[in-house]
């Protein structure tokens, strides 16, 4: 007999495989999917080795197994391992990175009654009600998982419903039963509904483009594993050379993947490797439809596509014979999967994807991340690649936009009170006049950032959440954008009473309105989240601002993030400071990296360009290195700082996160955990390792549920938190990108 070692997607956070014996009649292979006993109950699982002896006696025969065959190869298979290990998650909650939505959560329990006499002696009113709502059903049975919802929604989330329903199958009252979701696994003979696009042919290099091509060619044509950072500044030409290196790796009869840090980016990203490489681009991300999904999935799987193109997930697409990773704008925050776990990092998993693969790694921003260009400067882990100049048409380099920082104080005191300062004021006008267009950034949604009395200074909160609720206009509502709660607009102060209510700060819907007001018939795109998920997408408002149905596009960070608008000669910054003051230490990184990078959208063609920051901070660094895409200025002051307070990249972060809807209990287990890690630190003589907490974390309430955390900080953090075993509820995030 056969036994085989499978991860179990059981709620116990498991890292680590169990035991099964094969039954003769199942054809069982590494990589498959299969549904095993575990308990009581029946789950889904994945087979990660086949052995000829247990390593855990007796062992139980596995159920039922995939005829599909094996989904995931050996190298995704030790990827999943390493990311159990790396990030303290679960092994299937790492394993189930790969598979696609539609081949999860495929074991589904049921309950039916029981067809014997019972004894309903004892049953209190929640055991009569399970019962009701069992044989309301047509067939006298009912999805697990529906009755659980029904129950906490129609008595309250204040029971636990599963030990209820557990007590009442072990008295033989309800009966459980369990079945293998087979998912459709059909295939289309062809790509119905693709457009092909125009082949635009291979772009003539400049000279820093070619010498980076030129490396890392010598890299793909050695076959060994290496990894770059391409930092270039905007509208140097990076693009062109993931273009040209990819072209190489096709050539040599291997894959690629291209990642951007979000779904809005995805259109653009296409329609360049489109034209390049028509019909050999798959696209995954989470909006497609599940039979979208399916069949690109499947097609990629079955070597139809070269190369895969969309935001983080796309890096677990199943390709084999995997050649390059690109991942352009490689700072973003979005490549980190804050919920749920595994909370990996695309940079960190795409590098140890390389090294199993043996292929080559392409970082690429104007703006890297401190932690990556410090290495790269260092030579660990990654090469530096420069492209110092702009491209424009032929190939001649053009300069960066110019800068004017205004200070929005002295606006203030010489009597503009307009959220738009006077050069800005100057500057649009002209820039319509001559048929050109302009971007103007805010980060923030909304029409006012905050609604408060004149009287009291109540500020309106959010019920569930510790943060004040956005004003919006359209339609008008009070919004959190945390939990997104909406409640309409108070009259008057639920605190005092008081009429006198007033708006507070602004935002997209706010500048967009007094844009209109400032220039009577100008055409106006706003860009940001509420929009794109109320209109056609992303993808349908940038083409309509490429085709010049807009004057002027106002918007969130998304406007920030790889726009190529030759048409753009002018971008505003309407409030620099947002996000300057947040507690987090990355927070003047962030809005160094959002200034730089809408800074560049500017003069990307013909015309020159200019940015204009308005500001209450203009001497503040992130702003001034920010305002004038000025890296190594803000590089060199940034990384002073974080030498002196023992921060990435000289010491490493682990946060604890526990939450709990009693702040008291939050806070008590808490300091209970911080002191065992105090005390484990102190007997191993770890002196090397602080811990900075407990303390709230920003916002200190989400969804009802109170918030603390712990900050483990050190060389290798992992050597105090391995010392001690965390109970159920807490949240470990391994190199976090937030501390908020």
């Amino acid at each position: 007999m056969s036994f085989a070692e499978i991860a179990v997607d059981a709620p116990i956070g498991s890292r680590r495989t169990f035991t099964y014996a094969i039954p003769s009649k199942l054809n069982v292979v590494v990589g498959q999917m299969v549904q095993v006993p575990f308990g009581t109950r029946m789950y889904d699982g994945i087979v990660f080795q086949i052995t000829d002896s247990p390593n855990f006696s007796p062992a139980r025969p596995i159920e039922l197994s995939d005829s599909f065959g094996p989904l995931l190869s050996k190298v995704h298979l030790e990827l999943a391992c390493w990311i159990s290990d790396y990030y303290l998650s679960s092994l299937f909650g790492s394993v189930s990175l790969m598979l696609p939505p539609y081949l999860r959560n495929r074991t589904r329990s049921f309950i039916s009654l029981s067809s014997s006499e019972i004894d309903l002696s004892g049953l209190d009113f929640v055991n009569e009600y399970v019962l009701k709502l069992v044989r309301s059903r047509r067939k006298g049975q009912i999805m697990e998982e529906t009755l659980l919802t029904l129950l906490k929604k129609q008595i309250g989330r204040d029971k636990q419903y599963e030990k209820i329903i557990n007590q009442m199958v072990r008295r033989r009252i309800l009966i459980r039963s369990w079945t293998w979701r087979i998912p459709k696994l059909d295939l289309v003979s062809s790509d119905e509904n693709r457009t092909l696009i125009r082949d635009e042919g291979t772009l003539t290099l400049t000279k820093p483009q070619s010498e980076a091509l030129q490396q890392i060619n010598m890299s793909q044509r050695l076959g060994k594993h290496d990894a770059f950072l391409l930092y270039g500044v905007t509208g140097s030409g990076k693009t062109e050379v993931y273009l040209q290196a990819l072209a190489r790796c096709l050539e040599q009869n291997r894959k690629g993947i291209v990642l951007v840090p979000e779904i809005s980016l995805t259109p653009q990203m296409v329609r360049r490797f489109e034209s390049r490489f028509p019909g050999k681009i798959a696209v995954l991300h989470s909006g497609l439809s599940l039979s979208e999904h399916r069949r690109t999935w499947l097609r990629i799987y079955r070597g139809q596509y070269q190369v895969v193109i969309g935001p983080r997930g796309a890096l677990f697409a199943p390709i084999e014979n995997l050649g390059l990773v690109v991942i352009d704008e490689e700072h973003e925050w979005t490549y980190k999967q804050q919920d749920p776990e595994p909370r990996y990092h695309s940079r960190a998993v795409a590098l140890h994807l390389a090294r199993l693969a043996n292929s080559v790694v392409i970082l690429g921003s104007a703006t890297p991340d401190i932690v990556s260009y410090h290495r790269a400067i260092l030579g660990r882990q990654l090469r530096l690649l420069e492209l110092p100049e702009r491209v424009g048409a032929g190939k001649i380099p053009i300069p960066l936009a110019t800068v004017e920082v205004v200070d929005m104080r002295k606006e203030l005191q010489e009597g503009n009170r307009s959220i738009f300062s006077r050069a800005l004021q100057e500057a649009l006008p002209s820039v319509i006049e001559r048929g050109e267009q302009a971007i103007l950034f805010i980060n923030r949604r909304g029409s006012a950032a905050t609604v408060q009395c004149r009287d009291c200074g109540y500020v309106i909160r959010c019920r569930s959440c510790d943060i004040v609720l956005t004003y919006h206009e359209l339609p008008e509502r009070m919004v959190c954008h945390q939990c997104n709660r909406r409640s309409p607009v108070p009259i008057y102060c639920p605190s005092c009473g008081s009429y006198r209510i007033r708006y507070l700060g602004i935002g997209t819907q706010r500048v967009t309105q007094e844009l209109k007001h400032l220039i009577p018939g100008i055409s106006v795109l706003r860009w940001d989240i509420d929009v794109a998920k109320a209109t056609e997408g992303a993808g349908f408002l940038l083409d309509r601002f490429v085709n010049r149905e807009a004057q002027v596009l106002v918007g969130t960070q998304m406007v920030a993030k790889g726009l190529h608008v030759e048409s753009v000669t002018l971008v505003g910054v309407i409030l620099a400071d947002v996000g300057l003051h947040l507690p987090d230490f990355r927070a003047g990184e962030r809005v160094f990296q959002l200034l730089c990078q809408v800074a560049g959208r500017a003069g990307r063609g013909v015309a020159p360009g200019k940015a204009i920051v308005q500001t209450y901070r203009p001497d503040q660094y992130a702003v001034v290195s920010g305002a004038s895409q000025n890296y190594l200025d803000f590089y060199n002051t940034e990384i002073a700082f974080r030498r002196s307070q023992g921060l990435p990249p000289f010491r490493r972060l682990i946060r604890l996160i526990f939450t709990h809807p009693n702040e008291p209990r939050c806070h008590r287990e808490v300091s209970r955990i911080a002191k065992v890690l105090l005390s484990q630190r102190d007997a191993w003589g770890i002196s090397e390792i602080d811990l900075v907490g407990p303390a709230p974390a920003y916002p200190s309430k989400v969804r009802g549920r109170y918030r603390w955390h712990l900050i483990i900080r050190g060389v290798e953090p992992r050597l105090l938190l391995d010392k001690i075993e965390l109970p159920n509820g807490w949240i470990v995030d391994v190199d976090p990108v937030s501390l908020m």
